[in-house]
């Protein structure tokens, strides 16, 4: 038995996989769910209705899509040209830490200056941070995946130092957490009195100019062309190392964006438990749109509404939020695997 490659793949049935994927994922929560002492049909509606039955679960649901948006494609440009980014964590803190360090009195201007330069800022800094490990890779062949994972505890310790020093707000009663932001380092809220904010907006700009970016770009073309054979690549004249650089630093940046949307737009500050694992979860996502950079939008909607559904349905089944964890994981699971088979196929001997 062996993996061969498949000579044609129908639009069908390449939309077939994904769906594949997720019954699976489906049925695998199923069988949990009833392990648990429940009714998967009333499990499954709760958590639905959780996530968006109502206009207040539509919103939470959508301000939690807003950093897996970013983080997701950060994830799905690095992947597309095989650099396995899997550092959007430490990018994401990163880039909040620049927001905190701007945003709280350093740069006294307007709020329509200050924000775009502070974003900027934060670009440059998730930017510098993967390309450390993406150099490493071009030059001397080390793994990237490693010095990436890696990077996510040095910067978590990094920013814990930072909070119980020079980033320490001295009001905050001996807390680990940064000083407030001033009023113009915030993004304003969509609807006022709720949490959505115009991060929001700003991760859907970013999917569509990524979008464009790798449908209708040389630098696109390049990535793709690297991602799917490297070496045919540099036959061709692709320079692949400066290729997989300039991935690199769009995929940094993009992670930071996720630090900075949460800070500006829904915490106001910096704390230890600003990420509850966005970046790890923006490979999910990524894998669920199938490196598409429209997909992501959906597979990050998709994504937060299981954890917010799942809270609420965890206080009304009695079942444990961390079935969404569970399915989260299964799904990414069910995806590598569907996105094995919707590229090879088995033959048998």
């Amino acid at each position: 038995m062996r993996l061969e490659p498949k000579p044609t793949r129908p639009v069908g049935i390449l939309l077939l996989y994904p769906a594949a994927a997720i019954a699976a994922t489906l049925v695998f929560a199923s069988l949990l769910v009833l392990a648990a002492g429940a009714s998967p049909f009333s499990v499954f509606y709760l958590v639905a209705k959780g996530a968006a039955g109502s206009q207040f679960a539509l919103l939470e649901t959508l301000t939690r899509a807003t950093p897996l948006i970013f983080t997701g494609l950060a994830v799905a440009v690095a992947f597309r040209a095989r650099l396995w980014n899997i550092g959007a964590e430490a990018q994401l803190y990163i880039g909040a830490v620049v927001t905190v360090v701007l945003g709280t009195g350093l740069l006294p201007w307007p709020s329509f200056f200050l924000l775009p330069v502070i974003a900027f800022c934060a670009m440059i800094a998730g930017a510098a941070l993967l390309a450390g490990p993406a150099l490493l890779k071009t030059r001397f062949g080390v793994d990237e995946v490693v010095t990436t994972l890696l990077l996510n505890f040095i910067v978590l310790l990094f920013v814990s130092m930072l909070l119980e020093g020079p980033l320490k707000d001295p009001t905050g009663l001996g807390w680990p957490q940064s000083q407030k932001l001033i009023d113009a380092a915030r993004l304003p809220r969509i609807i006022q009195g709720k949490r959505l904010h115009y991060g929001f907006v700003l991760a859907l700009i970013s999917a569509l100019a990524i979008w464009v970016v790798m449908k209708k770009t040389t630098l696109g073309y390049e990535m793709r062309a690297v991602g799917h054979n490297p070496e045919a690549a540099r036959f061709a004249g692709i320079p692949v190392n400066g290729v997989l650089m300039k991935t690199a630093l769009l995929s940094g940046g993009l992670a930071a964006l996720a630090g900075f949307s949460e800070v500006s737009g829904l915490k106001g500050n910096l704390t230890l438990d600003l990420s509850p694992g966005f970046g790890y979860s923006g490979i999910v996502v990524a894998m669920l749109a199938m490196l598409n950079p429209l997909g992501v939008v959906f597979a990050a909607i998709f994504v937060a509404g299981i954890f917010v559904g799942a809270d609420a349905m965890s206080r009304s089944a009695g079942v444990p939020s961390y079935i969404a964890d569970v399915m989260v994981a299964t799904a990414l699971l069910t995806m590598v695997t569907a996105l094995l088979f919707s590229r090879y196929r088995l033959r048998w001997r």
